[in-house]
């Protein structure tokens, strides 16, 4: 099992979109989503076709595989985010999610 882990606390399980098919779909068709999907070499997102409101964080990957947190939103259905300088990492979740976890711009994640 994989998991998004803040230090020493586990915050959510985490899916880890590996293909381009999977990271185009993330969400797209789910009605809840308990945990984190991660989309690694993705800068941006959009929400065409998702039928909840997201919390996505954009993340920079630091050399010793940490993810920095650089930029945290709530995206409503059929919206289209901006990339972020320096972002190569989208976390995904249902809204909601980032404030039950605390996740916050600035926290250091990993994917263990």
């Amino acid at each position: 099992m994989t998991w998004l882990v803040r230090g020493d606390d586990v915050l959510a399980t985490a899916e880890v979109a590996t293909t381009f098919s999977q990271r185009a779909t993330g969400l797209i068709g789910r009605k809840e989503y308990p945990g984190a999907m991660v989309l690694p070499r993705t800068r941006s997102v959009h929400t065409g076709g998702v039928r909840m409101s997201l919390d996505i964080a954009l993340c920079a990957e630091l050399d010793d595989g940490v993810l920095l947190v650089r930029k945290v939103l709530t995206m409503k259905p059929w919206r289209l985010s901006w990339p972020r300088k320096g972002c190569r990492l989208v976390i995904e979740a249902q809204s909601g999610s980032f404030q039950r976890w605390g996740l916050a711009v600035g926290d250091r994640l990993e994917v263990r």
